[in-house]
């Protein structure tokens, strides 16, 4: 309690600007606001470890949108607002008018009658997912403002074509818990680097939204990858910016070796060259499956020239006294398990396998905290509310 209490005196002196506001993009929020959320998050962490409940709402619907494969993402969606009080309710899109031609803007005041939040996650093709989101949140704005909807729901992103909101604040949140404060990451060096996978297309959301946050705050961050796997520039650039604001740094190096060397931190992890990503997105509107299919054949082919690119024994001694938290989003291609070759050997993430359930297990609380803080006009009255209650889970 002596802990929380501290956290609530700390969110308390934060100003925010949450209440009745999307998350879209990590960065659209201001530091303050990513500081509160992380409180906020840890606040129902330990709630829920002292089996203290966090019911605030005592009716309203939480719609997921889910045009992707997802198993934390989806089942941290799901817990989280069933244990805020709100009912799930999953839009399958082949089940729905959608399938007919309905339109995005009618398809989203449909679903949003008395809906408090919409969960979004359509993050394969460059150009399109936060966008669909954006049309998704305009519609419902326009739907609140005619009269048509009593309350505006907030949208959630849950994965999109450029950021990662949900799972690189888990992350932070990790490195927080990790080192101590968010203070205590300033001078730490986190390599973010390409990883060999024997699959193709993932997102480049996560390495770029991890550069973003993690420059925010300090971190002496290292991108690394093989030519031609660049991220998006606007991305690039905007993480430059922030490293040069907050006195950390920023650089690019081409080999998982120079950036593992005296890391605090590593994240290995595979993901799609950008211009593939372009190429891949005019092709999915035409609807030309063969050109789809060519494209995965040589993206595959171009992946295979770099095998090397594995977080094995020998590059983790490289990192700081060969003791670098290693970190993932999950699932890993983990070498001798899930692939014959992949991002990780099978020795490396055995020694780490606990610590990334860790990693992926704060993201309920994020997800938690996003909407609490988007629909609650005073977070910190509503978290000293229940913990004063007398009840328990």
């Amino acid at each position: 309690m002596n802990t929380l209490k501290t956290q609530l005196a700390e969110l308390q002196e934060l100003t925010t600007d949450t209440y009745g506001k999307d998350f879209l993009l990590t960065w659209e929020k201001t530091d303050a606001e990513i500081r509160a959320l992380l409180l906020v998050a840890e606040c129902l962490s330990e709630m829920h470890q002292a089996r203290k409940p966090f019911r605030v709402f005592e009716t309203g619907l939480a719609v997921s949108i889910f045009r992707d494969k997802s198993t934390r993402t989806r089942f941290s969606f799901a817990s989280a607002v069933n244990a805020l009080g709100l009912g799930l309710s999953e839009l399958d899109e082949e089940k729905s008018q959608l399938a007919h031609g309905e339109t995005v803007r009618e398809t989203a005041n449909m679903i949003s009658f008395l809906t408090e939040v919409i969960g979004i996650r359509d993050d394969m093709y460059l150009g399109e997912g936060n966008n669909y989101m954006r049309e998704v949140a305009h519609a419902v704005q326009e739907g609140f403002k005619k009269g048509v909807l009593h309350q505006r729901p907030c949208v959630i992103n849950l994965q999109c074509d450029v950021d990662h909101p949900t799972q690189v604040l888990a992350d932070l949140l990790h490195l927080k818990r990790h080192f101590g404060s968010l203070e205590k990451l300033k001078g730490k060096k986190i390599a973010m680097t390409w990883a060999y996978s024997p699959s193709y297309g993932k997102p480049l959301s996560v390495p770029q939204g991890v550069i973003e946050l993690m420059t925010r705050f300090g971190m002496e961050v290292t991108l690394a990858f093989p030519e031609g796997y660049g991220l998006i520039p606007d991305v690039v650039k905007l993480a430059q910016a922030l490293s040069r604001k907050s006195g950390g740094k920023f650089e690019i190096v081409a080999s998982m070796e120079e950036a593992f060397s005296q890391a605090d931190v590593v994240y290995p992890k595979s993901w799609a060259p950008y211009q593939v990503m372009e190429r891949r997105t005019p092709l999915l509107h035409q609807g030309d499956k063969d050109g789809l299919k060519l494209l995965e054949k040589e993206c595959l082919a171009n992946n295979a020239r770099f095998k090397g690119w594995e977080c094995d024994e020998r590059k983790m001694k490289l990192t700081k006294g060969g003791k670098a938290l290693y970190m993932h989003c999950l699932p890993a291609d983990i070498s001798g398990v899930s692939c014959a070759q992949g991002e990780v050997s099978k020795a490396v993430f055995e020694q780490y396998r606990l610590a990334t359930y860790r990693e992926a297990s704060f993201k309920p609380f994020v997800i938690a905290a996003m909407i609490l803080m988007a629909r609650l006009k005073d977070p910190v009255a509503v978290l000293r509310k229940l913990m004063a209650a007398e009840v328990s889970r």
